[in-house]
């Protein structure tokens, strides 16, 4: 189906009409090549234009830009920028480990990216059918079958909606992060991505441009040994335009670029994965307070490893170990109600509770509890079986108690 090209055919990115070719990697400019620089003039622009131009829906009002003076979010890599590719054409066309399908939750050949399935034959079609389908988000790998690639990662892009845009946002970033994560997984090293956006999900082009390259650029400062390429694929030309304003910020070629990016990122840029931080879900742990542990006097004694659980240190040992916060937690239960039992009778004109102690009710008789969890309930009589507890309690208390019986956790089965 495929045959190869001469190299002024495919360089630059322009395909041929009937897109039966075959395209190698050395035939696509990379990202540091002097023929694919951006075409944004930096030093002469409008102020309010560039604002405009780069602007990302995604982002809050007034949070467009990020602040001036900061370091670079992503600074100038050449290693990592030799490992990226901008070329106009489909990814099939290339002579790559693997290619990106961008399909929908079935797989199946009509939710597909269009002439995908044509190019690769039925047998790709047959084999998706096995796979059981994809989550939203994921990715799942098949053989390429007549493609020039070895395999296609297909994967499933959210759908798009403002009230939920974040949800889509990170949905997103995690399509092109499984897709990698499928390739080194696989042993494989150069891929190639269409835009994984669906006119019929509704996502704008520009917010998904910035969740694709940010995403690559995070999972590249990682795992840039184990891939070698990564060829992002456009096809139409403005999707090549929004390609090349953005990729500048996140690829920065030079100091220049660099510098620019940190005025034109947007606020919000990801965390370590590329994925919007929601600050608002964030766990928020409090730095235990710095305390000055002291020497102790003597140093422990060495304890058998069969005995460290009958070992009792006292609580001034440990105090100087652990946090008061903490430490007021490891309280007796009876110690902290008798506290607040006598804090209330203060409340309420002096109540003494000097005299309280576990285990007794409010008269000071001794309380006996009962737990009936394993009798049936249907073949017992509380009555009677109370008569018998209070028999064989009588030889053991000669004198008044108190009994509390709990049925509970009792089963109905025979």
């Amino acid at each position: 189906m495929y045959r190869p090209v001469a190299t002024a055919a495919a360089t630059g990115g322009v395909p041929t009409d009937n897109g039966d070719y075959v395209v190698t990697l050395d035939q696509v400019p990379r990202w540091n090549d002097a023929e694919i620089r951006s075409s944004l003039e930096y030093e002469n622009e409008d102020p309010s234009f560039s604002k405009s131009f780069l602007s990302d829906p995604l982002t809050s009002p007034g949070e467009e830009s990020g602040s001036n003076g900061l370091a670079s979010r992503f600074p100038v890599d050449h290693e990592i920028n030799s490992k990226i590719y901008l070329w106009r054409g489909q990814p099939w066309n290339l002579e790559v480990d693997a290619v990106v399908n961008s399909t929908n939750e079935s797989m199946d050949e009509v939710h597909s990216s269009q002439g995908l399935h044509a190019a690769a034959g039925p047998g790709l079609a047959e084999e998706c059918t096995t796979l059981g389908g994809c989550r939203t988000g994921m990715a799942k790998v098949t053989n390429a079958y007549d493609l020039p690639a070895r395999r296609v990662i297909h994967t499933v892009g959210p759908k798009y909606a403002v009230k939920y845009h974040t949800a889509a946002e990170n949905a997103l970033s995690h399509c092109y992060r499984s897709c990698l994560e499928l390739l080194i997984e696989n042993g494989l090293r150069s891929i190639a991505m269409g835009c994984i956006y669906t006119e019929a999900k509704s996502y704008p082009r520009e917010p998904a441009a910035h969740v694709a390259i940010r995403t690559v650029r995070r999972l590249l400062e990682k795992q840039k040994d184990k891939i070698t390429a990564v060829v992002f694929c456009t096809s139409t030309s403005s999707d090549t335009e929004i390609y090349k304003r953005l990729l500048p910020l996140y690829f920065p070629r030079d100091k220049h670029e660099e510098a620019v990016a940190i005025s034109k990122l947007p606020a919000d840029v990801g965390d370590e994965n590329g994925e919007t931080i929601i600050h608002e879900r964030k766990i928020r742990i409090k730095p235990l307070p710095k305390k000055v542990i002291p020497k102790p006097s003597q140093p422990p004694a060495e304890v058998p490893a069969s005995d460290v659980g009958l070992v009792q240190r006292n609580s001034s040992y440990l105090d100087t170990y652990l946090d008061p916060a903490f430490m007021s937690l490891m309280k007796d239960p009876d110690q902290r109600r008798q506290e607040q039992w006598e804090k209330t009778a203060q409340a309420r004109g002096g109540w003494n509770c000097a005299n309280y102690r576990g285990g007794v009710d409010s008269e000071g008789r001794p309380v006996m509890v009962v737990v009936g969890a394993h009798f049936l309930l249907r073949c017992l009589e509380l009555e009677r079986f109370i008569l018998y507890v209070v028999k064989e309690f009588e030889p053991l208390i000669q004198k008044p108690y108190t009994i509390v019986y709990f049925h509970s956790a009792a089963s109905l089965q025979v």
